[in-house]
């Protein structure tokens, strides 16, 4: 008797036992997903090997790529920092969510994703570039660069207090994103924003990277010396070639340390006298060149500084004994701005890096979908041009790698349209969480679950406008369309231009189409294409005044 009472016992242990161990299991397969959303400032395809470059090898984003997907046809809302920032946020277009430019502070009262994630039980943390003028809200932590921040010895804006930290900005805001996840609650699921400054303008490389692109001579794009045949002002008249708008100091550094050493003996309100005020009135002010450069040069090191004379001195001393002029003139500036740029994206490309391998050594990695994508694009000498803005795919298209094992097949490719407006409900999506009906985009879900594959429903056109003038690089504000084939851009406020390209035919777009009368049927019907997506997106009074 005593031994049947013993084993029935033993079988009603074993059914606990068992039970317990089945709901910790279903409870482990239904774990949220951790989300990581990488974004850097201005990176572009061009300049990611994934995506097949020539120009650098980016091993640590190319690993994304690898055990994820990657997409060929992402595009922005609108081409600048802080309206792609505020539309990933809110899945919003910029007419809706208020940030058309630049110039405006975001408004933090409206609901974005973050706050949506924290409220289904994620710890939330933004670190690094925020750009939007106002606090960030709906974080448990935070730590942001003031406005555009500074590569060498930041400060950050962290929980309410200023933080003045040392070294290189893009090791510095990895560093804080690895401490967040050290310090984190481990019983919560983790959202963490993790932007970076780099490769933005001025592009100053981490010490470690001054000159290592000194010997090295970069592929020209075709359209380096680009005519602008055919097309009208706005192609022509922005500020963004590298001929005649990039800054001796600012953009190529040529100061020699003699000149800064000088500067450095002047008075401080001396140096910076013209140099203070509206940003937006000065932005196209070349009379501040050698002012702005100091100021970003003397945050350097001592240390810092005899590494950056060894490297810049050489590059000063061979523009004055070659005194290049007209298109060797372009061309030397060109190769000038790739050394410095992509060096920029070498430091992102390693810290990435870093910090996958920290969430592998954490045991998270595989249940962390890991996205990797830039504001927007960028212009590398295509059509002579420096800085973003347009329509056209160089500064349009943005990067978009997508990682996470659980759901997306290693080395996949999707061809399929995205847009940054899809990045909130693709988070929501994936944590489980009600995707507001005011949300603009959609999920990636159905791609990113099949391998790509867009089902027969998928968008076949997506919208773009922007804003910016007249400011930074003048670059004049249009909408357009762009379908698989096909862009039409309508340039306005000042000027009424229309340009077309056949993106089969002339995926450079080089030849506007526009007034041909073949393509007049096209014209027709992406002008209908053009107004139904301005409903559907609210965006019906294109060309209303927007006054910066």
């Amino acid at each position: 008797m005593l031994l049947k009472r013993f084993l029935l016992l033993l079988v009603f242990v074993g059914g606990i036992t068992l039970t317990s161990c089945q709901q910790s299991n279903t409870k482990q397969s239904v774990k949220k997903p951790n989300i990581v959303f990488i974004m850097t400032d201005d990176h572009t395809i061009q300049a990611m090997s994934a995506y097949g470059s020539k120009l650098v090898k980016t091993p640590g984003l190319d690993r994304i790529a690898k055990e994820g997907m990657l997409f060929n046809n992402c595009f922005v809302t609108n081409a600048v920092c802080g309206p792609s920032r505020a539309t990933i946020l809110t899945g919003k277009y910029s007419h809706l969510n208020g940030l058309t430019d630049n110039s405006k502070v975001f408004d933090s009262t409206q609901v974005i994703y973050p706050q949506l994630l924290k409220k289904a039980g994620y710890q939330t943390a933004m670190i690094g570039k925020w750009h939007l003028g106002s606090t960030p809200m709906g974080f448990d932590y935070y730590s942001i660069l003031p406005n555009q921040g500074q590569y060498y010895q930041p400060e950050f804006f962290e929980n309410g207090k200023v933080v003045k930290e040392k070294g290189y900005v893009t090791d510095v805001i990895t560093d804080k994103a690895i401490g967040f996840l050290e310090k984190r609650d481990h019983d919560k699921p983790f959202m963490m924003i993790y932007q970076h400054k780099a490769p933005h303008r001025n592009w100053l490389p981490a010490p470690r990277h001054l000159g290592m692109f000194d010997n090295t001579v970069f592929p020209e794009p075709d359209n380096l010396l680009d005519d602008f045949k055919n097309r009208g002002k706005a192609a022509k008249e922005q500020l963004m070639n590298i001929s005649t708008d990039m800054w001796e100091a600012w953009d190529l550094k040529l100061l020699s340390s003699a000149q800064l050493d000088s500067m450095g003996k002047l008075p401080i309100e001396t140096i910076f006298k013209d140099a203070k005020g509206d940003d937006y009135k000065q932005a196209n002010d070349p009379t501040l060149d050698k002012a702005r450069f100091y100021e970003v040069y003397n945050r350097m090191t001592d240390a810092e500084k005899v590494k950056w004379k060894k490297v810049y001195d050489k590059r000063v001393a061979e523009y004055r004994k070659l005194n290049p002029k007209g298109a060797d003139l372009v061309r030397w500036k060109y190769q000038q701005y790739m050394r410095d740029y992509l060096a920029c994206v070498v430091s992102v490309d390693e810290n990435v890096n870093r910090l996958m391998d920290y969430l592998e050594k954490i045991g998270e990695l595989d249940n962390t979908i890991i996205v990797y994508t830039s504001d927007q694009g960028f212009f590398l000498g295509e059509h002579g041009y420096f800085d973003k803005r347009f329509m056209y795919d160089e500064s349009f298209r943005t990067p978009l790698l997508v990682r996470y094992p659980k759901s997306i097949k290693a080395g996949s490719v999707s061809n399929a349209f995205a847009m940054n407006l899809d990045f909130a409900p693709t988070f929501l999506d994936y944590a489980g969480v009600k995707i507001p009906d005011d949300m603009q985009g959609v999920s990636l879900r159905p791609l990113l679950d099949n391998a790509g594959k867009a089902p027969e429903t998928w968008r076949k056109a997506v919208y773009y406008h922007y804003y910016e003038y007249p400011s930074w690089h003048m670059v004049k504000r249009h909408y357009g369309i762009r379908t698989e084939r096909y862009k039409l851009i309508h340039f306005y406020n000042d000027v009424d231009e229309w340009e077309l390209y056949d993106m089969q035919k002339d995926p450079k777009e080089m030849n506007n189409l526009y007034n041909n009368k073949t393509y007049q049927p096209v014209v027709k019907e992406l002008k209908e294409q053009l107004v139904k997506l301005q409903k559907q997106y609210k965006d019906t009074n294109p060309t209303e005044a927007v006054t910066n």
